[in-house]
């Protein structure tokens, strides 16, 4: 699953919050948006990011619509994180304090969620946004639209739900809120049409911004790591939720092999949701390597990736490093959420391929000694990690061209030199 898809407690926060805001208010009268401004008038747009991965994407959407419409002076604002930020976007809300959230139980986000819904559905009210595009993270982004629709607002969504994995009900929320999806996956174009909902297939935004910088050899002498020596990447995700239930089990089967195979070497490379000491007292005494900023140096690096379900597995598919899924979640919400899940695979590598070429491991199977065991045959099996390095390549094909953001900026353009839909 994308990130996001996993955060259920999160999901149900949503809901509750979405419905309770729904009842308290009105809907605002739907101001007439004009047409496309000239070089002296502002064009306003409102983005929203909650997680890592879409303040990435939403920071190159952001500069490909600068460079594609120079003349217009856009004014973004909305939610994201420091890529955002640098692109010149006006964060109300930090990607961080998101993060936060979907780590907090229900009693105590809520509150926080609702400040967070309103601050955000009330500033598209007061400044009229052109267009609001939302970016992934469905258990919030969704709930927006619904408000945002209501208010009057045109909704444009940029990297879809996996609705198509599971809990396929949401493509109704989708057909009634949002006006036109842009999707990354060439068969999500299909699932969208064969529903009525305007579609468009741009390309995965990852094909442009996964990018190697350093050798192999580069990368473990700047972080003092033998060459001769495997190197196994940890990757327990960008939310605090993810850190509370994934790591542990990461830190438990390195602590096992640091005693029964010493020449393995472990790195973690740290979402930037995260500070490193937010997460020191998890690691504890295990030989393990925080590397900040520098993620897919880390994975290129690296002989072997074990990678909570997310974005980031993608991003070791198109690098093509050999990968271990995993993830686990609270027990309450797994007994929820695991029978509304349509596909038998939840890895993204495993579903485009067609079958498993990276082994998952779920749940009660996410434990320190079946992880330890799992690495080591993995590593000690050359003609098995060669086979997954061949099947990341062809999921690698399967994505098709570079330059989605571009194609996803011309769409948006496209959108703003027309007329409003007619409700």
């Amino acid at each position: 699953m994308g990130n996001g898809e996993w955060g259920f407690t999160h999901e149900r926060i949503s809901m509750m919050a979405t419905d309770r805001e729904n009842r308290s208010d009105q809907p605002t009268p739907n101001k007439a948006h004009s047409p496309l401004p000239t070089p002296h008038s502002p064009l306003p747009l409102m983005i929203v990011a909650g997680e890592a991965s879409g303040d990435k994407h939403g920071a190159k959407l952001v500069s490909a619509l600068r460079a594609m419409s120079p003349g217009v002076r856009f004014e973004f604002f909305g939610a994201g994180g420091a890529e955002m930020r640098q692109a010149g976007v006006e964060t109300l809300v930090d990607a961080r304090e998101m993060a936060i959230m979907g780590a907090l139980e229900v009693a105590g986000a809520l509150p926080k969620f609702i400040r967070v819904f309103r601050r955000l559905s009330e500033s598209a009210n007061e400044r009229r946004p052109r267009l609001v595009i939302l970016i992934d993270w469905p258990e919030f982004n969704l709930r927006l639209a619904r408000r945002l629709k209501r208010d009057g607002h045109r909704v444009a969504y940029y990297i879809s739900p996996q609705i198509w994995a599971w809990r396929s009900y949401r493509i109704h929320a989708v057909k009634r809120h949002v006006e036109r999806m842009l999707v990354i996956l060439p068969f999500e174009k299909e699932f969208y049409q064969r529903s009525g909902v305007e579609v468009d297939y741009v390309g995965h935004p990852l094909l442009d911004s996964v990018r190697v910088t350093m050798t192999r050899e580069e990368f473990r002498a700047r972080h003092n790591l033998d060459t001769s020596k495997p190197v196994i990447a940890l990757l327990p995700g960008s939310r605090h939720s993810e850190m509370k239930h994934i790591l542990p089990p990461m830190v438990e089967a390195a602590e096992l092999l640091n005693r029964s195979h010493p020449h393995f070497q472990f790195i973690l490379p740290l979402a930037r949701t995260f500070e490193p000491n937010a997460i020191a007292s998890q690691i504890g005494s295990a030989r393990l390597r925080v590397i900040e900023q520098d993620t897919y140096n880390a994975i290129a690096a690296s002989d072997l990736a074990v990678v909570a379900s997310g974005t980031a597995t993608l991003e070791a598919a198109i690098i093509g490093s050999p990968l271990i899924v995993v993830y686990r979640a609270s027990r309450l919400n797994w007994l929820i959420f695991r029978p509304l899940i349509n596909t038998s695979l939840v890895g993204m590598p495993n579903l485009i391929a067609g079958k498993e070429i990276a082994p998952e491991l779920l749940q009660d199977d996410l434990n320190g000694e079946m992880l330890a065991e799992l690495i080591v045959d993995f590593l000690s099996d050359p003609a098995r990690l060669q086979r997954s390095r061949d099947d990341l390549a062809e999921v690698r094909k399967k994505l098709g061209e570079a330059n989605a953001s571009e194609r996803a900026a011309n769409r948006i353009l496209d959108l703003l030199g027309k007329s409003p839909k007619a409700s």
